[in-house]
């Protein structure tokens, strides 16, 4: 299918081949009929491409410091490859879309195949949104006119926000097209309107929806216009639209208002309030999130879990809908807002306008009806993105997952080994294309069924979301496959057991390898080697210096992430168990009490009588060192910091061994595992060793 993709790295815009995304739980599949560019957002972030590097630092001063931070614990090469990694990916763009459902996910109720409905789904033939996130279209309304919709929820929002009342004198500052929908809107509420911009031509056509105005550019006092406006007491209100990164609106808006009046901020702008401004009259100030209650909240619009309309009347979906109401009911009228119609193979002149000093408003996408468009080639699958190797004997290693650490480490690190890269699996299909034109994978798809299906697979590499971990293990060991997982091997017990079974009975000896890539890193090389020479038992003291991470990550979530401890402090039970190299005999943990749970230590004790103390604390301060392992033995010290610099105590014959940049072992792990299933030779960590720290991590996230 055909999907719009934008480069934060240089800013151009394509209209790429991709994977036809898979109908998810709580999701409707659509295929778009039209789509609206939303003009202000999508130039911001086309020029922001385009920028050169010093420009996107001063974009994002938050970013800076998060890479300076970075630079400070992992060292310049790491990071700046991170960076890269990060503006290399593609920008899925536009959220304004209507079509028609062609499925429904499991446990969505209340839509059909054939419905058509509006979304905040993206430029792209086939999009899958959730169903929180769709309403349906009434039948007296064109696609065109519904493409409007989530754009108008947005100025609805930012409305509600301001509470108005009938006979209320309302600004708004800025005429583009979520200003034209606020100002229709607000005289639909019963205020009178005053519009402010730049544009003499988005003010002529304020004009004519009913909108007094205010010609900036011929010089016209916006101070006084409000006053006369407001029959010299103050507006009750302003809403800002405008995109801008002057502080001027804020002023402006503080002076217009009268004692006690409200200013909801929609749009982007400089945000260095005067306090004298809203001090003296009490001023309310406000932003508006996006399209209503429930945005970005994981549960609403993840999980589809709505809110109680008694308690919450109008949530996002709910918001879509009264836009809706509003069109059909002939009280917003966006016909008139639309300047530009372009077909999707059109879609890079689009954004030449969109980029351009063109004057443009409202620019419409349209794409295929179901009668014109190749149906089989809008719904595959899976897309070629590299020609197979003729006669290559080699079976190949497929992902299923393309987030940011199989794309910034995974794949990288298994190109690097050798492996023959197959196919890469995605839920929306961007990612995965991706990866497989950066890596060279052979194919992109969507369809993760297909992998386990596929004669020229011979290993999965899963680097999905924890809660579908274990599925994938015994899928790909009943398909006779080897299995790489990106930790953790699970996340309860019965999972476990499954896990086991399917290993029993697998065929072909396939293997079970968990990315525990610490004990693959030269250093804990160096430090194994170290300690196999000094007899006796060992003290180990692994501290991670984890940081927050937000409550509501899902991470945090129990069936989906499994909680920190699970997820990641299994690195370090497992580090310590392979430097031990002996069998953990019992465990105790101490958690600080916390929402997230996400801070303990935990108190292993092997059966040579080594012991060993995790402390992996995400209380701390990002200067200080992420990771830190030491080690006391036969009258000695190693301490290794950030996997950077190992320097030994008073220890026998050595001394330091610093490396340039940080190696977390990643491609060491990966390498041992493609070699392992060329060879046909053992896995290069135990399935026992494997379970062993499974278990142990289950058991200690289930003790908290």
């Amino acid at each position: 299918m055909k999907q719009i993709l934008q480069s934060l790295k240089s800013g151009a815009t394509e209209t790429a081949d991709v994977p036809c995304p898979a109908v998810r739980r709580g999701h409707l599949l659509i295929r778009s009929s039209n789509t609206l560019v939303s003009v202000g957002t999508e130039r911001m972030l086309v020029e922001f491409g385009k920028a050169g590097w010093i420009e996107k630092a001063r974009q994002q001063p938050d970013k800076v410091r998060m890479v300076l931070d970075k630079i400070k614990t992992d060292g310049l090469m790491p990071t700046i490859e991170a960076v890269f990694n990060k503006l290399d990916q593609p920008l899925p763009l536009g959220y304004c879309n209507v079509g028609i459902v062609v499925a429904v996910g499991a446990g969505v109720s209340g839509f059909e195949v054939g419905d058509r409905v509006a979304s905040n789904g993206k430029h792209a033939e086939i999009v899958c949104v959730p169903v929180n996130l769709c309403a349906k279209v009434p039948a007296s309304l064109t696609d065109e006119e519904a493409a409007f919709t989530v754009l108008g929820a947005i100025a609805l929002q930012g409305i509600r926000l301001v509470q108005p009342t009938l006979g209320e004198a309302v600004v708004v500052t800025g005429m583009g097209l979520i200003g034209l929908v606020a100002a229709q809107l607000l005289r639909a509420h019963g205020c009178r309107v005053l519009g402010i911009d730049f544009d003499s031509q988005k003010l002529a056509m304020a004009r004519a929806l009913g909108v007094d105005t205010v010609d900036l550019s011929q010089g016209q006092d916006p101070i006084a216009a409000a006053d006369a406006f407001s029959r010299t007491r103050g507006v009750d209100a302003v809403v800002i639209t405008a995109s801008t990164k002057s502080n001027q609106p804020m002023h402006q808006a503080a002076q217009m208002c009268r004692k006690r009046g409200r200013i909801v901020l929609v749009g982007v702008t400089g945000l260095e309030l005067s306090r004298d401004d809203f001090f003296k009259k009490e001023i309310t100030f406000q932003v508006s999130c996006s399209y209503g209650p429930g945005r970005y909240d994981p549960n609403y619009e993840e999980k589809g879990q709505d809110y109680p309309v008694g308690f919450v009347r109008w949530t996002e979906q709910r918001n879509l809908e009264a836009v809706l109401d509003m069109m059909a009911l002939g009280q917003l009228n966006v016909k008139c807002l639309i300047s530009h119609r372009y077909e999707i193979g059109q879609a890079e002149r689009a954004y030449e306008v969109v980029a351009g000093s063109e004057p443009s408003l409202g620019i419409v996408l349209s794409y295929p009806a179901a009668g014109q468009a190749d149906q089989a080639a809008q719904m595959r699958p899976s897309v070629t993105t590299a020609s197979a190797v003729p006669g290559d004997p080699r079976r190949g290693v497929s992902f299923v997952g393309a987030g940011n650490y199989a794309t910034a480490v995974l794949a990288g690190a298994f190109k690097e080994s050798g492996a023959r890269l197959r196919s890469i699996a995605s839920s929306g299909g961007v990612s995965g294309l991706h990866a497989a034109r950066k890596f060279g994978f052979e194919q992109s798809t969507t369809d993760t069924a297909s992998l386990l299906a596929d004669p020229d697979t011979g290993a999965l590499v899963i680097s999905t979301r924890h809660d579908t971990h274990a599925s994938f293990v015994c899928d790909a060991l009943k398909a006779g496959k080897h299995a790489f997982v990106e930790k953790p091997l699970c996340l309860s017990m019965e999972e476990l057991r499954a896990i086991e079974v399917a290993h029993a009975l697998a065929t072909g000896r396939a293997m079970v390898m968990v990315g525990y890539n610490r004990r693959f890193a030269p250093q804990v090389a160096k430090m194994k080697s170290l300690l196999q020479a000094t007899p006796g038992p060992k003290s180990f003291i692994a501290t991670m210096n984890a940081g927050a991470i937000p409550a509501d990550h899902w991470v945090h979530d129990s069936q989906q992430g499994g909680g920190r401890i699970i997820g990641e402090a299994c690195h370090y039970v497992d580090l310590l168990r392979f430097l031990a190299g002996s069998p953990i005999a019992s465990h105790a943990t101490a958690f600080m009490r916390s929402p997230t749970g996400d801070t303990a230590t935990i108190t292993l004790k092997f059966e040579d009588g080594s012991l060993g103390t995790v402390h992996y604390f995400a209380n701390g301060s990002k200067s200080f060192p992420k990771e830190r392992i030491e080690v006391f033995a036969g009258g000695g010290v190693l301490q290794l910091d950030n996997f950077r610099k190992l320097r030994g105590f008073a220890w026998s014959g050595f001394s330091k061994m610093n490396l340039w940049r940080q190696d977390k072992g990643q491609r060491a792990c990966a390498a041992a595992f493609v070699r392992a299933t060329a060879e046909g030779g053992p896995s290069p960590i135990p399935f026992e060793e494997v379970i062993e720290v499974a278990r142990t991590c289950i058991e200690i996230s289930e003790s908290s």
